[in-house]
């Protein structure tokens, strides 16, 4: 936005000071001229006519009260301007910081020493401002790489089996269309989780209140299948656990943990446990599988978009697009909950989701597990 030129705020700064000593200055002369008056005689009344009159002392008075005022302007202004500039010097800190950020340096840091005041305290909230700044491009640069490099993959095989399919005409047809149907089903898939977790950053949700054990329940129906054709036991066990937000992405928000939890379960033959509950202003949702274990180091890393727990087929109904953990952060983070990742007991991992509590105004009910062999089973606490 382009301004007028003005002064600057330091100049303001000495004028006012200067302003204020002169005003100081002058009610001080101002008063002891007036008091001063009062014992003078307007004549001579003295013996031999020395003693002193009004026109005497106007005459003695008047350039040393000028002089004075014009040593205090000075005196103000060049005051002002030391002083002035000495408190504004944190300021031009944080401007020249600004203009730095303003130009890509997201890696300056202020660091101002000294103790704390108004100036130190921005200067604190400017460097963190920048730290999470640096941190969320850095984060949406890594994620814009592994999306592009995600999305070319298919296009590419799909541009392959393109030629092929034009080059050689003898090819079975049904054969390349299959192909294509599932690199087109991958992509597809990969372009809806981004626009998911794009939904999610913005955090602009319609707010209505949600049981997680209602999802957890529907989330473990919709997967039971999955689990069956892997040999996974799924339990879903725990109580109510209301909570305020979007249902659609709450739901999305369970469906990814239990999928995840079921897909990742390697071996075969193994458990997948979620768990529901409310503690206080805290509604908590834990899924926890079996399988092989993970590096505590690489256990943080798993939130990020297209990391994955372990090794697993690609051509999987399931396999996914690596985006499961980082829609699950996102969706997380805009409902004002916490999510924390830990390696199982037994292998695995233990995943925690803890989101504010609301009022649930339904009946109480207790979930009960059943394992593979039947759906979880809702029962009315009557």
């Amino acid at each position: 936005m382009r301004r007028r030129p003005g002064l600057s705020a330091r100049l303001r700064l000495a004028l006012s000071y200067a302003g204020f000593v002169s005003l100081a200055g002058a009610l001080l002369l101002a008063v002891v001229w007036v008091f001063l008056l009062r014992y003078v005689p307007d004549s001579d009344m003295g013996l031999l006519g020395i003693a002193p009159n009004r026109y005497v002392l106007l005459q003695a008075f008047v350039p040393a009260a000028a002089a004075a005022m014009v040593l205090l302007l000075v005196f103000g202004l060049v005051g002002g301007w030391i002083l002035a500039g000495r408190m504004l010097a944190p300021l031009v800190q944080i401007t020249d910081a600004a203009r730095a950020t303003e130009k890509g340096s997201l890696s300056h840091r202020i660091r101002m020493k000294g103790r704390q005041d108004e100036f130190r305290a921005l200067s604190d909230a400017f460097d963190s401002m920048l730290e999470r700044l640096e941190s969320h491009v850095a984060e949406q640069r890594r994620f814009a790489a592994n999306a592009s490099h995600e999305l070319r993959t298919p296009l590419a095989i799909s541009r392959t089996l393109l030629d092929v399919a034009r080059k050689d005409p003898t090819r079975a047809r049904d054969d390349i269309i299959e192909r294509l149907y599932v690199v087109n089903r991958r992509a597809t898939d990969l372009t809806e989780a981004l626009l998911l977790l794009s939904r999610g950053d913005r955090g602009n949700l319609t707010r209505e209140s949600v049981d997680l054990s209602l999802i957890a329940e529907e989330a473990a129906e919709t997967l039971l299948p999955l689990a069956e054709q892997r040999r996974i036991t799924l339990d879903v066990t725990g109580g109510p656990a209301p909570t305020s937000g979007s249902a659609e992405l709450l739901s999305r928000m369970v469906t990814n943990l239990v999928q995840n939890a079921v897909v990742h379960n390697l071996p075969a033959d193994g458990t997948v446990t979620v768990h529901t509950e409310a503690h206080g202003d805290t509604s908590v949702l834990r899924v926890e599988n079996t399988g092989r274990r993970i590096p505590p180091e690489r256990v943080p890393t798993l939130i990020e978009p297209f990391q994955r727990g372990t090794e697993r087929v690609r051509t999987d109904e399931h396999a996914g697009v690596g985006l499961g953990l980082a829609i699950v952060h996102s969706i997380v983070r805009a409902h004002d909950g916490t999510l924390d990742l830990a390696p199982g007991r037994a292998g695995g991992l233990l995943i925690t989701v803890r989101l504010p509590a609301a009022p649930w105004p339904a009946r109480p009910h207790v979930i009960t597990s059943r394992s593979m062999g039947g759906l979880p089973v809702l029962r009315d606490g009557r």
